[in-house]
């Protein structure tokens, strides 16, 4: 009986532990997840390399190689319409967590404006992002715009 009672013990430790562990790879996720929200929706015409490169950099997999193959097309469209962007998440839902890869939703509201519409316009929309750690960074591997 109590070699019983040990092992049941152990293993509800164990599950315990890795509930926390899954816990904590999701808060470190969702933060990244946010942090990263917000370079995809702001942007200034002015500073479009740097906003280019701080994509790049939290970006890896499928995406990363998405981003690589289109964003020259996205900088000269944002470029020739002088377009800006403030965006802001709102919300942000964990949908499945592991310890090394987390599915994120995010709810952004963003403030856009171009050439064509000087005065900024309200739009929201919401991101589907998976986030996996990658040598211990949090990177996005996809991101669905919605």
């Amino acid at each position: 009986m109590a070699v019983a009672l040990t092992g049941a013990a152990g293993y509800v430790g164990r599950v315990q532990f890795e509930r926390h562990q899954t816990d904590v790879a999701a808060q470190q996720a969702v933060a990244a997840a946010v942090k990263y929200a917000v370079a995809l929706t702001n942007f200034d015409s002015q500073a479009m390399d740097r906003n280019i490169a701080v994509i790049r950099d939290g970006a890896t997999g499928e995406f990363k190689q998405r981003y690589d193959k289109s964003h020259g097309l996205l900088r000269t469209v944002l470029l020739d319409h002088q377009a800006n962007a403030q965006g802001q998440v709102v919300e942000s839902v964990v949908k499945s967590a592991s310890t090394n890869r987390v599915e994120v939703e995010l709810f952004v509201e963003q403030l856009v404006s171009n050439i064509e519409a000087p005065d900024s316009v309200v739009d929201f929309s919401s991101i589907n992002m998976t986030m996996e750690r990658v040598d211990g960074r949090w990177l996005a591997s996809k991101v669905q715009l919605r």
